[in-house]
């Protein structure tokens, strides 16, 4: 049992414990000074009390040694000369119970309810582009609410990173309108046209 952290606990916990060990010399006046030992252990907090009705109690001349009380029975050497076998050690083990059962309950803990939450609203403006960033196609997502600094900011950015050649042709190339995939250029005797190589043949897709 440890002594209460609060300081209007502790305050009570005292009273509480000065009015036992107040009842305590009035019934037993022949152990007097065990009563305000016992009082020493109890403040200190050197008194576990367990679920099953022992407890131990620390000693008050050796710190290395702890004496065990449980039913009535008290492993120090006072304890077969103090009177009804009432050393320091079953005091202290009789106020602080006492004490623990006189004390209220403490309080339940407050629980508060989780915020509700809420959705970010949309941005106004949006808009995506995937630029080659370190030779690696990141997808970018810029947003504003104003669409005019949202393209300023876009061409900024795209300014930054150039289109390689290989993008470039995959962004020029003719594609064809049948099978939208992109065709190559063929040029030959002054003529010129767009066709690709397919498994039946050669598909120009009404290319020009």
């Amino acid at each position: 049992m440890s002594a209460p952290s609060s300081p209007t606990d502790r305050q009570t916990f005292r009273a509480t414990v000065a009015d036992i060990a107040a009842k305590a010399h009035e019934k037993l006046p022949a152990s007097s000074g065990r009563i305000d030992s016992a009082v020493k252990l109890v403040l200190a907090g050197d008194v576990e009390l367990f679920p099953d009705g022992g407890a131990k109690v620390a000693s008050r001349t050796d710190a290395t040694v702890t004496y065990h009380t449980v039913n009535g029975h008290c492993d120090c050497r006072d304890y077969t000369r103090a009177p009804g076998h009432l050393c320091s050690h079953r005091l202290a083990y009789g106020i602080a119970r006492r004490a623990t059962e006189m004390l209220p309950p403490p309080p339940e803990p407050l629980m508060i309810p989780p915020a509700p939450t809420v959705p970010l609203p949309e941005a106004p403006a949006s808009v995506n582009s995937p630029p080659t960033i370190g030779g690696r196609q990141v997808q970018l997502t810029l947003r504003d609410t104003d669409e005019t600094r949202l393209l300023a900011r876009l061409t900024s950015i795209l300014a930054q990173y150039p289109p390689t050649a290989v993008e470039y042709e995959a962004a020029t190339a003719h594609v064809c309108p049948m099978h939208q995939v992109p065709m190559r250029q063929t040029t030959k005797n002054g003529r010129s046209w767009y066709s690709r190589r397919t498994g039946q043949g050669w598909c120009k897709g009404g290319a020009q």
